[in-house]
């Protein structure tokens, strides 16, 4: 398929991670071998807490040369954003889910962005629409002005 990169490395990145995990099982039963401050499995805990470094510091160096000089393509994600359903949610408290449930699912099927949508199904400006269906503030509303 042109075009198409294969993400061994992150995949690389999750096998790693699965290792660890199973190593830190490990270790915590291993911990818990102890009496009077002696415990037989020191050399079993700190094999696997030394494995489980080397391993993650692997594991940060490819996925870092992986992703160097990778940009994001904001257009294209904003254009996304604007276009996903999900903000059609944002519409509730003002015209009930009904109703913004129709403007969500005319936006999908057109390919076109809740807001222009909206804009013509509802009363409010495209300034109103604008603050109300605004992601950052949707995301993070502690921060809204």
């Amino acid at each position: 398929m042109p075009g198409k990169v294969n993400p061994v490395v992150p995949e690389a990145v999750c096998m790693i991670a699965a290792e660890v995990i199973g190593s830190d099982v490990t270790v915590g039963v291993a911990g818990q071998s102890g009496n009077f401050q002696l415990n037989v499995m020191l050399p079993l805990i700190a094999d696997k807490l030394l494995t489980n470094i080397a391993l993650c510091t692997h594991a940060c160096d490819a996925l870092g040369d992986t992703v160097i000089g990778f940009k994001v393509n904001e257009t294209n994600i904003e254009q996304s954003l604007r276009r996903n359903p999900m903000l059609g949610t944002a519409l509730n408290s003002k015209i009930g889910y009904e109703a913004a449930a129709a403007i969500a699912k005319k936006a999908y099927s057109e390919g076109r962005s809740i807001i222009d949508v909206a804009e013509e199904e509802t009363v409010f400006s495209r300034s109103e629409l604008a603050v109300l269906l605004d992601p950052a503030k949707l995301a993070h509303p502690e921060k809204a002005d």
